[in-house]
């Protein structure tokens, strides 16, 4: 027979066991939300630079149209989060991860912004291409890479791999590099597009950029969810 005492540690160890159970639950399908977030905003800034380097106004606008389904993933990532936090009141290594979920649908949210940004430039300087010929192999690689970030930063929110949300660094380096030799063409003394167009490459560069910042920082946040360690903590330690 067991003694009163031990049936209500059995009974409070069931109940916390519960309890964590339904945590984690509740905490991957908030994850799955901000993996589907990610990836309607990778294919967003996709379709954006169609766009633009097509001069394609109907792409442009399907892009601008569309942005409604991340609006609702957002609000609904949000409420999740939110459940979280008065339902399980989470402590210490759970309160980390609903922090950091929060955070996380403010940088996707981000990122399908300045995905509508590149779509904008382009639906604004139709039916001409707001990209000199020089500069379009840039933009090319530049939203072949954000693509890429998005895709990644979905899969290390299913993961939860911090070893794989720390290479995420890697693609952004390759993007800070493209950045900057965009600067290198623009302050040539042979630049003979104008001022309007230098305005363009100059946002635009930039709204790449941040994106691919924002996918950074999604890893980031992953690392901290997964081992409450900074990435550079995380890799000092490994």
């Amino acid at each position: 027979m067991f003694t009163t005492r031990e049936i209500v540690i059995w009974r409070t160890h069931s109940t916390l066991e519960g309890m964590r159970t339904a945590y984690q639950e509740q905490l991957h399908s908030l994850n799955a939300v901000l993996g589907e977030m990610c990836d309607l905003a990778g294919s967003a800034m996709d379709r954006a630079t169609q766009a633009l380097l097509q001069a394609d106004l109907a792409i442009a606008e399907e892009v601008l149209s569309e942005n409604d389904r991340l609006s609702e993933l957002s609000a609904r990532a949000e409420e999740q989060a939110f459940a979280l936090l008065a339902l399980q009141a989470p402590v210490a290594g759970d309160l980390r991860g609903v922090v950091s979920g929060f955070q996380i649908v403010a940088d996707v949210d981000r990122m399908g912004a300045l995905a509508l940004h590149v779509a904008k430039v382009a639906r604004r300087r139709h039916p001409a291409k707001a990209l000199p010929e020089e500069v379009n192999g840039y933009f090319a690689e530049m939203g072949r890479l954000a693509v890429a970030l998005a895709a990644n930063a979905r899969e290390v929110l299913d993961t939860q791999d911090p070893e794989a949300a720390v290479r995420l660094q890697e693609d952004d380096d390759a993007m800070d590099d493209l950045h900057r030799h965009l600067f290198t063409v623009l302050m040539d003394r042979d630049w003979e597009y104008g001022v309007a167009a230098a305005v363009d490459v100059t946002l635009l560069g930039r709204y790449y950029e941040r994106f691919a910042d924002h996918a950074v920082l999604i890893g980031r946040r992953v690392v901290f969810q997964a081992t409450g360690q900074t990435p550079e903590q995380f890799q000092d330690a490994s």
